[in-house]
């Protein structure tokens, strides 16, 4: 029984000893845990929004026969840029040609019989004045002339519509911009007024981006930011990469989308190497103007409670970490931009936040200042505890 009470004692004047040595200080797993902090002090942060959208070709035309027949052959390179009223497609024209050739034999015919009604009406007029002829036979050959004349005035036209016909023949490129894949090949049969096209051009320089925005929060903007000038646009693609060349918003919806509560917004970007292709969704940021006296509070140190209100850990004037709440509806970059809940002084807590607590004890640094990390597993052992014994 002697044996365990002596290694008792020697274990007790060995803490005691160790008490002695290092002067009284508590254990370096019970010090206050080191954080860094950010003097806040108001800032000014453009305003801007992320919205999504969607490219639209700038102008699009549907190109579409107006004659019907069989295509013999496709006059352009699919995907290339192609001319106002370049000939797209040839139609089989052997009808309409014709036609024409029809048109122009009635005309020659109705002219004939113009000319000899005139000539037949003028040889009675002196025979009527000396009573060589009926006045009604004089009356009638007058009719005649006219009435010819209007025959040829008829097949005129006739002869006009059968050349638009013949002409209609070669499918022409309405706008100047590119096409993109031919819907029918050589073969097919073409119809006036089809109603699928035989290929759509579009104008791809520029090109618009309608954007959906909340019309609840369009309103809201608008009463912040009162008449501020024409926002800047910028793009964003999927990957995060950024579009180069800036836009501007062209116009707004003047009504609302019934289903989903929402405003079209448009802008217009330059896109000379074609970048940008109808269809495509992007992420596009407007910058609405500059918000003033505003806090900039790196993203990591703002905290959501269970109601989902932003909070952040200040140092208190006691030294102890407090909760507390702010108004954060918006990104700047790396920060929130804090509107409220903040006053230029506060301590906030951006380094060190896994080992703050609310209410316990801080040791708090500038965090421009690196922490000391603390060596050595917990209860004091390791090179640092061995060294603030020694």
């Amino acid at each position: 029984m002697a044996r365990p009470f002596c290694s008792f004692a020697v274990a007790t004047l060995g803490a005691l000893l160790a008490t002695g040595c290092s002067g009284g200080k508590p254990p370096a797993d019970k010090r206050p845990p080191e954080v860094g902090f950010r003097v806040m002090k108001p800032a000014a942060a453009p305003f801007a929004i992320e919205l999504p959208g969607r490219i639209a070709a700038f102008r699009t035309a549907e190109v579409r026969p107006q004659a019907s027949g069989i295509i013999q052959r496709r006059l352009f390179t699919e995907g290339a840029l192609v001319r106002q009223g370049q000939p797209l497609y040839q139609i089989d024209a052997s009808v309409y040609r014709a036609a024409a050739r029809q048109a122009e034999a009635n005309l020659a015919a109705a002219q004939a019989n113009a000319a000899a009604a005139a000539a037949k009406a003028e040889r009675y007029r002196p025979l009527a004045a000396a009573q060589a002829v009926s006045q009604q036979e004089y009356t009638d050959a007058g009719a005649l002339a006219r009435t010819t004349a209007a025959t040829v005035a008829q097949s005129r036209a006739a002869l006009e519509t059968a050349r638009v016909n013949l002409r209609f023949a070669t499918v022409p490129a309405p706008i100047t911009g590119r096409i993109g894949r031919s819907l029918v090949t050589e073969g097919g049969l073409a119809t006036a007024a089809q109603a699928t096209p035989l290929a759509v051009i579009s104008v791809l320089d520029p090109v618009y981006v309608d954007i959906q925005q909340s019309a609840s929060e369009l309103l809201r903007l608008r009463l912040r930011l009162g008449a501020a000038k024409a926002p800047e646009v910028r793009l964003r693609f999927d990957d995060g990469g950024d579009y180069p060349l800036p836009g501007s918003l062209e116009f707004s919806e003047v009504t609302v989308t019934p289903g989903t509560g929402t405003v079209t917004l448009r802008a217009r970007f330059p896109n000379p190497d074609g970048l940008l292709l109808p269809g495509m969704f992007v992420r596009a940021q407007l910058t609405l103007g500059t918000e003033d006296k505003v806090f900039l509070v790196p993203q990591g140190a703002v905290g959501r409670d269970p109601r989902g209100q932003a909070t952040v850990l200040l140092v208190g004037a006691d030294g102890k970490a407090v909760v507390r709440p702010v108004q954060a509806e918006r990104a700047f970059g790396a920060d929130w931009v804090v509107t409220g809940g903040l006053k230029p002084g506060d301590k906030v807590i951006t380094q060190g936040l896994g080992k703050a607590k609310p209410k316990m004890p801080v040791r708090a640094v500038p965090e421009s200042k690196p922490q000391k990390p603390r060596l050595g597993p917990p209860g004091g052992k390791g090179p640092a505890a061995d060294k603030a014994a020694g």
